[in-house]
């Protein structure tokens, strides 16, 4: 079934809504990661918000699921696809742009900065 969206924005909003998929994207486009990398990363995500995040960005083709190994316990590999890291730069912006905020706002604060950009800026 297609989607239908009324603006582009809409559009983008559809792929990277919610709090934990923007969070995964920044992760991963320091470098592929494991399962247990990124619920080291984001530990207050479930497992199973976890897995449905990394499937819808996967149906959206914005990351690959490598899996490696015949038997389990199988070695399962997230990364960025071309698509995804064309994100980049939107990612970068929300962080300056709340990063900026945080600044303004008395009782908000930011514990890191977006250096879990690293990897996107340099490409």
């Amino acid at each position: 079934m297609k989607k239908l969206y009324n603006n582009g924005v809409e559009a983008t909003l559809g792929v990277i809504s919610g709090k934990w998929k923007p969070q995964l994207l920044c992760h991963l486009g320091n470098r592929p990661q494991r399962t247990c990398d990124l619920r080291q990363a984001l530990p207050t995500i479930s497992q199973k918000v976890l897995t449905q995040q990394l499937r819808e960005l996967e149906a959206d083709a914005i990351i690959t699921r490598r899996v490696y190994g015949e038997r389990a316990p199988f070695k399962v590999v997230y990364e960025l696809t071309d698509l995804g890291r064309s994100l980049g730069q939107i990612l970068i912006q929300m962080s300056l742009w709340g990063e900026q905020r945080a600044t303004q706002l008395p009782d908000m604060e930011i514990r890191n900065d977006h250096a879990g950009f690293t990897h996107i800026l340099e490409n």
